[in-house]
């Protein structure tokens, strides 16, 4: 092997000799993949279809002794360094030019402990890799909504899905961790070891180390749920989307819903008639009996006169899938970005409207996801995740086919966030960020009141920053925020 140029932290460049990259491989039970190797292209490949980055060295970690490996060597080397879970971050922070990528994708073991309604999984496991275990047992932790989401990703950040409302966020369940810090230090964490980095793990993102295990919480859910899911012709909105609202303000806690407006897919799954026509869709999940379910959300189903009724009970897991072909991997372009909400009075929905009316591709989907239930009854200061007073979420979830359209798609979604800024709180969903192209100013706002005390823990446990490809924390005092200029 010759030897390699790679990006250094400060975006400088270094130089790899043969001796190192060589000895590097020989310490890892995984393979080291670099650009002259098969399966390179397929190795930097992420879920967004849009970003293009070339790694210098792909390390495919088959266990924690492997993460170690590469965190020390990354430090040793000054390498710019990403960390993939699931890969399926909209701003492509999985992977880098010229640096190190510490890829977890072939660590997704799960391992239920049905009497303690536990599970614990790797980092690189996705959400259809857990729920397919616990679903087994009739269990579920909070997930997504797409099952090929990577755990990692979504529970740092967070962690919206269809359970919020019952059983609170992902990071809400999140019970012990196993983090290999930029030290090389792996750490047990939980509320009885190292509770301080507990707690920013929950919410703060990929800012403190790389997490090689997750241990959740598991419920009692399935495996057969009620699920609404109506699409309303859009002309319909201004009545539908208030008396959604009206809807959920009284909701029981086993109801989780969205709100979208969409373009009806050209898929055969969906009557031909109705194919292409702007739409107003109410989602909903009912978590407790089936037949209750039916009973509780059936004045969603009459708003109006729908376009395509697709309600019913089914699968737990099928419900996580429902997403999963219209937001395929490597295939299309996204952009996702979002505001908390401060309400939805009748001047926000009519704000909303009047902007959703005017995407300029169809595939753009504009959701606004309720708020509340057992996720809003977590302190705004028990999690790293502070936005738990927040009653709505806005998001622009921009997806699209042709490289053409990057520009003016990307162009309206920011602008749309800007035209809803006099509706918005000061907070967002870390998870929903663009390419975290205002930098700090985004974090501080994602964060509030939590910031300055994750700014310490960054200090602490990363006081040079090595992991900065994210929605990146500053060390208090510490190293600047140097990270992807592509995406700015």
């Amino acid at each position: 092997m010759d030897t390699l140029q790679a990006t250094t932290l400060t975006n400088g460049q270094t130089t790899l000799s043969e001796e190192a990259i060589d000895e590097f491989a020989g310490r890892l039970r995984g393979p080291l993949i670099t650009p002259g190797d098969d399966g390179y292209d397929a190795a930097r490949q992420v879920w967004n279809g849009m970003i293009d980055k070339r790694p210098a060295l792909i390390a495919r970690c088959s266990g924690t002794a492997d993460v170690i490996d590469a965190v020390n060597f990354a430090r040793e080397n000054d390498l710019l360094l990403a960390v993939r879970g699931g890969g399926h971050n909209v701003a492509g922070d999985a992977v880098c030019d010229g640096g190190l990528v510490i890829d977890l994708s072939e660590m997704r073991g799960v391992r239920v402990d049905p009497s303690a309604q536990t599970v614990r999984a790797e980092g690189g496991a996705t959400w259809g890799d857990l729920d397919r275990e616990t679903q087994a047992f009739g269990l579920v932790t909070p997930g997504g909504v797409v099952s090929t989401t990577g755990i990692a990703g979504l529970t740092l950040g967070g962690g919206l899905g269809w359970l919020r409302c019952k059983h609170g966020l992902s990071c809400d369940n999140l019970i012990s961790a196993d983090v290999v810090t930029a030290d090389g230090e792996l750490l047990p964490v939980s509320e009885d070891e190292n509770p301080d980095l507990f707690w920013g793990l929950r919410g703060g993102g990929g800012n403190f180390g790389v997490v090689t295990s997750f241990e959740f919480e598991l419920h009692e859910v399935g495996p057969t749920v009620m699920m609404c899911a109506v699409m309303y012709p859009a002309e319909t909105a201004p009545e539908a989307l208030p008396a959604w609202r009206d809807f959920m303000e009284a909701a029981p806690d086993e109801v989780s819903s969205q709100a979208y407006f969409w373009a009806v897919p050209d898929v055969e799954a969906f009557p031909a008639e109705a194919r292409g026509e702007n739409t107003f869709i109410v989602a909903a999940m009912h978590a407790g009996p089936p037949d209750e379910g039916e009973r509780v959300l059936q004045p969603l189903r009459e708003l109006g006169t729908p376009l395509v009724d697709l309600s019913g009970p089914m699968p737990y897991r099928a419900v996580q899938t429902l997403f999963d072909p219209f937001f395929p991997e490597g295939e299309r372009h996204y952009y996702f970005k979002s505001r908390d909400l401060a309400s939805l009075d009748d001047e926000v929905i009519d704000a909303i409207i009047d902007g959703a009316m005017d995407r300029p591709v169809p595939t753009i989907l504009i959701a606004i996801w309720h708020y509340g239930g057992a996720m809003s009854r977590v302190g705004a200061d028990e999690t790293a995740f502070g936005s738990r007073d927040a009653p709505y979420l806005f998001s622009v979830d921009a997806t699209w086919d042709d490289p053409a359209d990057s520009e003016r798609v990307i162009e309206w979604s920011r602008a749309f966030l800007d035209y809803m800024e006099p509706y918005a709180e000061d907070g967002m969903y870390v998870n929903f960020s663009g390419f975290g192209e205002e930098g700090d100013k985004l974090v501080r706002s994602a964060y509030g009141p939590n910031y300055e005390r994750l700014a310490r823990l960054k200090a602490e446990y990363d006081p040079d920053n090595l992991f900065r490809l994210n929605q990146n924390i500053r060390p208090a005092g510490g190293a600047s925020d140097e990270r992807r200029p592509e995406a700015a």
